[in-house]
Parts: C-alpha cells; structure tokens; sequence
C-alpha cells in the first residue's frame, strides 16, 4: 500500500514554469513506476508523464514534449515534474500515480494509487 500527496500548483501566466511535488509514503519505492496524469474541466483523465523505478525511462505525452520534464528521488520518496513554458491549455488538476511494475503505462486504468490532485491555472 502507498499513499500519494502532491503538492506545487498554483494560478501562473502563460510562459511561467511551475515544479510539481508528489510525496509517497512507504518503502520499497523504487518498485513503483510513477505517473502524472491531467484532468481538466469536462474531460476525461488523460497520460502526461511517467516514469520506470530506477529513474532511468521516461515517457510523455506528445502536447508536453520539450516542455516538461519528470524525474523522481528515490531516497526521497518523491517524484516531479517541471513544467516550463506554461500554456493555457495545461490547465487542469494534476494527479501522480503508482503501480508496482518494470515499465511505464499511460493507460489509467493500469495504475493501482493516486493522489488527491493538484489545480494548475494558466492564465493568457
């Protein structure tokens, strides 16, 4: 069992950069792949992020692409994702979550913890 808490959003402007946080209780840590999803008013749930237990794999989705960058602290408990150059259309709360495996998934459904969420606002 973990839990997931994140933390780091906030109201920007378009251009602004922001670092998401999410903390995960528990150890063994390293055996979780991690993910980040969005989901904005109206809409369904959809794959920003993830990322494989060493730290080493990443994956995102094409919108976010030269944009933002996950990473993850083992030792820490922590994931990340840096989100730079900030547009309107990334606005949406902001969920990490767990699933214990060697690879990446985009797929929700597959991830077994999630956090409460985070609201990012883009402002034009």
């Amino acid at each position: 069992q973990v839990q997931l808490v994140e933390s780091g959003g906030g109201l920007v402007q378009s251009g602004d950069s922001l670092r998401l946080s999410c903390a995960a209780s528990g150890r063994t840590f390293n055996i979780y792949a991690m993910a980040w999803f969005r989901q904005a008013p109206g809409k369904e749930r959809k794959f920003v992020a993830a990322i494989i237990g060493s730290g080493d794999g990443v994956t995102y989705e094409d919108s976010v692409k030269g944009r933002f960058t996950v990473s993850r602290d083992n030792a820490k408990n922590m994931m990340y994702l840096q989100m730079n150059s900030l547009k309107p259309e990334d606005t949406a709360v902001y969920y990490c979550a767990a699933v214990v495996r060697a690879s990446v998934t985009f797929r929700a459904n597959e991830y077994d913890y999630w956090g409460q969420g985070t609201q990012v606002t883009v402002s034009s």
